[in-house]
């Protein structure tokens, strides 16, 4: 473990290949970040729950729990909001799209540029920090969003969603009326314009629908609008 200078965030490099874990590690420090490194995932877990770093860049190939299985329990915590940059291999494709739509900020194909990663990290801690934060509870028929201690309710009991869920409800529920297209749902929440698969925002919806809708076969708030996308009904 090692750090560096705290203004501009933590970092934790999770990769079970140490040559790799210290040059990034070097590369972050001296662009101002704090630092520490993991070499497994249950390791990983460990650190993310007791530093709470603000980015987290994981290797997705590691021996017993992997970056995918590290990535996926991250992202069940929704109160807590820590991007993940994943390096992968050439060959890893499908895992980079499962990935991504487990709720990955980007990604890194190994061989890869230090320099380019902790570009990479400057700017999705920078457009992280740019995002608005909605404080102010949003009330609905049945249904209450509260984005700063990021709870949902409907009908008075608390329904947990994973964090890309909570922030697709939010910036919906944020626009009651206006219709999106997935492509600009995955600009907006996602924050990936060139991402060309936009089915993880069809996957998201119905993972939406079955855990707040009455009855998801007509929904109430997360509708479709036929042609285009989807919109929030409040």
């Amino acid at each position: 473990m090692s750090s560096g200078g705290h203004a501009r965030g933590s970092v934790l490099v999770v990769d079970d290949e140490p040559t790799i874990s210290e040059i990034v590690s070097r590369y972050l420090e001296r662009a101002g970040y704090e630092t520490h490194t993991a070499h497994d995932g249950l390791v990983a877990l460990e650190a993310i729950e007791r530093l709470r770093p603000d980015l987290v860049v994981l290797d997705l190939m590691m021996p017993g729990i992997d970056g995918l299985e590290v990535l996926r329990r991250v992202r069940e915590q929704p109160a807590r909001r820590t991007a993940v940059i994943l390096l992968t291999a050439k060959g890893e494709e499908s895992d980079r799209i499962i990935g991504l739509r487990l709720g990955a900020d980007d990604y890194v194909v190994k061989p890869f540029s230090p320099a380019e990663l902790v570009a990479r990290v400057d700017a999705v801690l920078r457009r992280i920090d740019t995002v608005p934060v909605l404080e102010a509870p949003m009330a609905f028929d049945g249904l209450v969003i509260d984005p700063a201690a990021r709870r949902v309710h409907v009908d008075g009991a608390e329904v947990l969603l994973t964090q890309r869920e909570f922030d697709l409800l939010v910036f919906l529920a944020a626009h009651p009326g206006q219709a999106f297209t997935r492509e600009q749902l995955m600009d907006h929440v996602w924050q990936f314009s060139f991402y060309s698969d936009t089915s993880t925002v069809t996957v998201h919806i119905r993972r939406l629908r079955a855990k707040l809708e009455r009855d998801a076969a007509t929904p109430a708030w997360v509708q479709t609008v036929w042609g285009v996308g989807y919109r929030f009904a409040g």
